[in-house]
C-alpha cells in the first residue's frame, strides 16, 4: 500500500472514531437532560444543621438524637501519577475511587469510615465536560456497598467535585454539594473578575459572593474558606441542598482551603493508589 493508501486508511479510522465520539456525547446529553428533570435544587432533607459554638465546634445538645447533620461524606477519584496526561485520558488509565465519612460533631471532624475501589481499566472514555460518566459509577458502587451493609455511618450528605455533584446526587438519591478549586469561564464569569469582587467585600467583612452570570443565571458561589486566603473555592448546588445551605455547611467544616470531607477523600485516594499496584485493581460490575 502506498503512502496515499496509508493516509486514506488512517483518515477513515479517525473519521470512524470521531463519529463514535459524537454518538456517545449525544447519548450522554440525553441522559443529562433526564437527570436534570429529577434534580432538586432546594433543601430537601430531614436533618438540621449543627449549631456552631463560640469555640468554633458544633453544639449538639440542643437537638434531639438523630435529627442533626452528623455524618458527612467526601468522594474523589485519583489517577496514577506514573501515567502521562494522554494515557490518563485513555481507557487504560489506572485510578482509585475513595469514599470517606466524617463525624462533623467532633472537634477534629473525625474520619469514621473509609473505603476504596481500584481500577486497572476504564471502559468509559474520557471526554471533557462528561467526566461524571466516567467517575460516577465508581463512587456509586462505593456508596451502594456501604448502604447494603446497613453501615451506621452512611453519609447524610456528600461532597464531591464541582461537575459531579448533580449527577451523583440524583443517581444515589443523596444530598450533595459540589466543590471546585478553579472556575471555568462561563456566562461572563472569570476567575480574575471573581477575585476582584471578593477583594471589594473585604471592608464589609463578607467572605463569599454569589456567582451570577451575564444572563442572570446563578451558577454558585465563590468563598474565601480560610482567613487571609486570596484564592477562593467555588461552591455549587448538587442535589437536595440549596445554595444558601451549602454555603453554611462549607463554612462549618473547612479547616483548610477545601472542605475537610473532600480533602480527606483526595488525600486518602492518592495514598491508597500509591501503596497499591494497579495490577490488583478491579472492574465495575
Amino acid at each position: 500500500m502506498d503512502d496515499h493508501g496509508l493516509r486514506h486508511g488512517r483518515d477513515r479510522g479517525e473519521s470512524s472514531s470521531s463519529s463514535s465520539s459524537i454518538e456517545i456525547q449525544n447519548h450522554w446529553r440525553e441522559i443529562q437532560d433526564l437527570l436534570k428533570e429529577r434534580l432538586i435544587t432546594q433543601d430537601d432533607f430531614l436533618w438540621k444543621l449543627p449549631i456552631p459554638s463560640s469555640s468554633g465546634n458544633v453544639a449538639v445538645e440542643e437537638e434531639e438524637e438523630g435529627t442533626l447533620l452528623k455524618y458527612v461524606g467526601g468522594v474523589d477519584v485519583s489517577y496514577s501519577k506514573e501515567l502521562d496526561s494522554a494515557a490518563a485520558a485513555s481507557t487504560a488509565a489506572c485510578g482509585c475511587g475513595s469514599l470517606v465519612v466524617l463525624d462533623i460533631t467532633t472537634p477534629t471532624l473525625q474520619v469514621v469510615y473509609q473505603d476504596f475501589f481500584l481500577l486497572t481499566n476504564f471502559d468509559v472514555p474520557y471526554i471533557p465536560s462528561f467526566l461524571a460518566f466516567r467517575e460516577a459509577p465508581i463512587l456509586l458502587q462505593l456508596l451502594q456497598k456501604m448502604k447494603n451493609t446497613d453501615n451506621p455511618f452512611y453519609p447524610q450528605l456528600s461532597f464531591t467535585g464541582f461537575g459531579l455533584a448533580c449527577h451523583l446526587g440524583v443517581l444515589a438519591n443523596i444530598p450533595t454539594i459540589g466543590i471546585g478549586k478553579n472556575l471555568h469561564h462561563v456566562d461572563g464569569l472569570t476567575q480574575s473578575g471573581v477575585r476582584q469582587l471578593l477583594q471589594a467585600k473585604d471592608s464589609s467583612g463578607e467572605d463569599f459572593i454569589t456567582l451570577t452570570g451575564s444572563s442572570g443565571c446563578v451558577w454558585g458561589a465563590a468563598m474565601r474558606s480560610t482567613k487571609g486566603s486570596c484564592k477562593p473555592i467555588y461552591i455549587s448546588v448538587g442535589h437536595r441542598v440549596s445554595l444558601n445551605t451549602a454555603i453554611k455547611i462549607v463554612k462549618m467544616i473547612c479547616k483548610y482551603h477545601v472542605p475537610e470531607p473532600i480533602r480527606q477523600a483526595d488525600i486518602r485516594s492518592r495514598d491508597h493508589l500509591q501503596k497499591n499496584s494497579c495490577g490488583n485493581g478491579g472492574t465495575l460490575q
